[in-house]
């Protein structure tokens, strides 16, 4: 059964933008974009421990700026 939602004018435009093909229903845009928007894997233990310690790097200052890199890689 079919539902009628109120979209933004400026909202639509942008749904339009994102269609695969011109005939593609607004429906498939938004189901497509829902299941991007959803991560449904977890992240392991080993993740989460390495996005903390990364995390604490930048709390402390234990970061390098792009021009460091490039030096360092050879490309300035």
């Amino acid at each position: 059964m079919a539902t009628t939602i109120c979209v933004d004018p400026q909202t639509k435009e942008k749904l339009k933008i994102l269609k695969k093909y011109p005939k593609e229903s607004f429906n498939s845009v938004i189901e497509r974009l829902t299941r991007m928007a959803v991560d449904e894997d977890e992240l392991s233990d080993e993740a989460i421990q390495d996005i903390e310690e990364a995390l604490e790097d930048i709390k402390m200052g234990r970061t390098y700026s792009e021009d460091e890199v490039k030096k360092e890689l050879g490309l300035l």
